[in-house]
């Protein structure tokens, strides 16, 4: 039986002004996010010039990142307020099943979407018959499948343990590893069972990812005409950028050695996946797409003739 029936997330253990500041900056960011994966949503549902592969997977990207800065920011806000905050076993349980199934999704959707621009920039004159509507709703719902199925047994694993003193996380989400380290039960086979889950979810599509790009570059290489290679990797650049940010941030949580790694600098690398990287998210899409800055520009001229 679990005695633990609550747990203690400590946050940052800040000074008063700067938790101040840290709330505001942080409260900015997650308004930020939201409307920013919003105008995404809305503009890829409303322009028939966005109606394509691409754009829906980045209206889906735009959908997880708005569910993870929701599952994590609100709660936290009440942490950097109070220098700490508690959160019930279950309600911990839960904020990390949707972590782990967003993160999951976003990891697999991440690699359709480079298979995508595999397609696009490799086989153009097969690109319609490949990616079609269907194609993406499909590869779109076998990503979610995945992620919720991944999360799930995470999920009960981590029911299965006992905890039964001390309840305190220093962290400011409930996550799988200081969850781990609270448990009074021999975690062998919970570590076994996520080490045998976990890898594949994230080195399968690091693998996707790794071999389009490489035939992506081959083929752009092949373009004689600076101005034809230049189009290519433009229509991929954006991409490259948020896997960049995306997968350097959870390979240096969870896969680089934490040894000699202060808990501050590990809380600061997940405030960078869990608050940053879904900001930045539709920032680099919206600055760095033509078509995109162009269908902002078309409303904005309807609104100021209407």
């Amino acid at each position: 039986m679990t005695v633990v029936s609550e747990f203690f997330l400590l946050g940052f253990q800040i000074y008063r002004d700067l938790r101040n500041s840290l709330f505001f900056l942080l409260l900015v960011i997650y308004c930020g996010t939201i409307c920013g994966n919003l105008l995404i949503i809305a503009l890829v549902s409303t322009s028939k010039n966005l109606h394509t592969p691409m754009y829906f997977f980045i209206s889906h990207l735009s959908i997880s990142d708005i569910l993870l800065s929701t599952d994590i920011a609100p709660n936290m806000f009440y942490i950097v307020l109070n220098n700490g905050g508690t959160m019930t076993f279950m309600g911990c349980i839960a904020q990390l099943c949707f972590f782990c199934s967003l993160e999951t999704f976003e990891c697999l959707l991440l690699a359709v979407m480079s298979y995508d621009r595999y397609v696009a920039i490799c086989n153009p004159l097969r690109y319609s018959s490949i990616m079609t509507s269907g194609h993406c709703v499909i590869s779109t719902i076998i990503c979610c499948l995945f992620g919720f199925t991944i999360a799930l047994f995470y999920v009960i694993t981590m029911i299965t343990l006992n905890f039964c003193g001390p309840n305190i996380i220093d962290h400011f989400f409930c996550d799988v590893v200081p969850l781990l380290e609270l448990s009074c039960s021999d975690t062998f086979i919970v570590h076994l069972i996520m080490f045998l889950l976990g890898v594949p979810a994230l080195f399968i599509p690091t693998t996707i990812i790794v071999v389009s790009y490489t035939y992506i570059i081959l083929s752009i290489l092949r373009i004689p005409s600076n101005t034809g290679r230049q189009k290519a990797f433009s229509t991929c650049s954006s991409h490259l950028i948020v896997v960049s940010i995306f997968y350097g941030t959870i390979f240096s949580v969870y896969l680089v050695p934490t040894k000699g790694r202060t808990l501050t600098i590990s809380k600061v690398l997940s405030l960078l996946y869990t608050v940053f990287t879904p900001l930045v998210n539709p920032i680099i899409y919206s600055l760095r797409n033509k078509d995109i800055k162009k269908t902002v520009q078309e409303i904005c001229h309807k609104r100021v003739i209407w």
